[in-house]
């Protein structure tokens, strides 16, 4: 289910007609099942991995913790992960039978896992503190990350490895796994690793209200496309009693209005030119500009109205989700950017791979290769392909590029000059997209030498042209944005006159409008 399909039309009203009613432990209940229907709608077989991902967390929380797991924990935590297996992948619902030979090894494996956890839990208790620590963080990074890579990444790194060993003359065979990608699996195994960690540093406490737990693992607003929510940040929120108001309510729906307007008026307008662009075998200079800088508006329309949607849709549940998008394209230089673009995932980086590998705190060369380590990961994060490590090498570049440039008390620029810096920055985030959304590296070579060789060429190739929803969409959140920006301030529009700010909506939902006629896609960081 997509926050731009009928179905969810559908799914949100009934979700909270059903939370209004309720009182709070019901809401969270109700919450989880819903959750659970949301993801499962596109294959209700990966609900296992989150209910793995899920038991594995929570265990490991309460061990590192506390050093112990009651046994109503327990008896939860076996029965949900048994229960995913039967019901999520053991059982052909299409026929009401036995799910073939999938079925039968997960329901066995997932009892043999239960037998195995209830054998070694005594020695994992009667160890030393500090060592049953480390080894409970030891197992859920491995579950965690094994079950990303095996899934992510296992036919990518295959691939490479038989590439590497054919450059050297040796002849074999890649084992690949014909294996679909779980939908936001990078975001929820990040979520549940934050809290294990944050657990182990002593920044948490861990609960022991398994329910709850397993609906902060799969909220369905930040589910599949983030933002990646802190267990410090959402956790609280869901175990307390919430309250809403008027203000909370129409701040809601604004967001997820301004959001659908992001995504179907704008992204799914632009999407057809980006495309048309990116399968040309001989763009023009024209062609190339045209489609990374359409892509670049794409893609932030894409992500960021699905992150506007998640957080309009907590809002109306009393439930704050985090900013992950804060006016990106207004940095005017990397590291800013990097404060500003999918904050969630960079603050995630920062917090559990920059600083624990030294930060900035042993020199100017451990500093590079630290940030290098980062961004070449954080690439990686976004797809098992070449082209987004290069992405994020090109990021990583950047951002040491500067450091050693730009003395770290500099005054900011101003005025003229920050204008500058901005658009200049922007050009050469154009061209990290150009990386980014590239087919092949070969692609990636002639895109480049067009803009070399072939510069001030502006003929078009293409017939397609982003739709009129997409180019007056795209004006109108500009200027949106530039006042933000100017102002210093989410909700400034608060402070406009209203028959202004009813023109302004009323604008926003023509250009909606207009832009259902645009072919619907579904969010691009869905693959990741």
């Amino acid at each position: 289910m997509t926050f731009n399909s009928l179905a969810f039309v559908v799914f949100l009203p009934c979700v909270l007609g059903l939370y209004y009613l309720l009182k709070l432990r019901g809401q969270n209940h109700m919450l989880l099942a819903a959750s659970y229907l949301f993801y499962g709608w596109w294959d209700m077989r990966f609900l296992y991995l989150i209910a793995a991902s899920t038991v594995l967390d929570f265990l490991t929380g309460l061990l590192i913790g506390r050093g112990r797991v009651d046994r109503r924990g327990a008896i939860w935590s076996a029965g949900w992960l048994l229960g995913a297996a039967v019901v999520f992948v053991g059982i052909d619902w299409s026929t009401m039978s036995v799910n073939g030979a999938l079925g039968v090894w997960t329901v066995a494996g997932s009892a043999g896992m239960i037998v195995v956890g209830w054998l070694f839990y005594p020695r994992l208790r009667a160890m030393e503190e500090q060592r049953r620590r480390r080894w409970c963080l030891f197992f859920s990074m491995a579950g965690n990350l094994g079950i990303l890579g095996f899934f992510k990444y296992f036919n990518f790194f295959a691939d490479s490895a038989v590439t590497a060993l054919h450059s050297v003359g040796l002849d074999v065979l890649a084992p690949r796994l014909d294996i679909l990608l779980p939908v936001g699996i990078s975001f929820y195994t990040f979520q549940t690793m934050s809290y294990t960690i944050d657990v182990y540093r002593g920044e948490l406490e861990p609960t022991d209200r398994f329910l709850d737990f397993a609906l902060y693992v799969s909220y369905f607003p930040q589910l599949v496309a983030g933002p990646i929510e802190r267990a410090s940040h959402l956790l609280p929120r869901l175990l307390e009693k919430r309250t809403l108001n008027a203000d909370q309510f129409a701040r809601g729906c604004f967001l997820i209005l301004f959001g659908l307007f992001k995504k179907v008026a704008i992204a799914d307008g632009l999407a057809p030119c980006v495309d048309a662009v990116f399968a040309l075998h001989d763009p023009t200079f024209g062609d190339v500009t045209l489609g990374v800088v359409c892509f670049a508006f794409q893609i932030y329309c894409d992500f960021s109205g699905y992150t506007d949607i998640a957080r309009g849709c907590g809002k109306l549940m009393g439930i704050d989700i985090m900013l992950n998008f804060n006016l990106p394209y207004f940095a005017s230089n990397p590291r800013e950017f990097w404060t500003r673009w999918h904050i969630s995932l960079s603050t995630w980086l920062r917090d559990y791979l920059y600083i624990p590998l030294g930060g900035n705190r042993h020199g100017n060369w451990n500093t590079y290769r630290n940030l290098m380590i980062t961004m070449l990961l954080g690439g990686l994060w976004h797809g098992a392909a070449w082209n987004f490590v290069l992405w994020g090498f090109f990021h990583g570049l950047l951002l040491c590029v500067h450091r050693a440039i730009v003395p770290r008390n500099a005054e900011p620029a101003r005025g003229v000059r920050q204008l500058l810096y901005m658009a200049g920055f922007f050009l050469l985030t154009c061209y990290g997209w150009l990386l980014f959304r590239a087919r092949s590296f070969e692609q990636i070579v002639t895109m480049s030498a067009t803009l070399l060789r072939d510069l001030g060429d502006w003929t078009i190739s293409i017939p397609q042209r982003p739709a009129f929803s997409a180019t007056f969409g795209l004006s109108l959140l500009l200027v949106w944005e530039a006042q933000q920006y100017l102002r210093d301030q989410q909700l400034f529009y608060r402070r406009i006159p209203l028959p202004i700010r009813a023109w302004y909506y009323a604008a926003v939902l023509f250009f909606l409008l207009m832009g259902l006629t645009n072919a619907g896609g579904q969010f691009i960081y869905f693959q990741f």
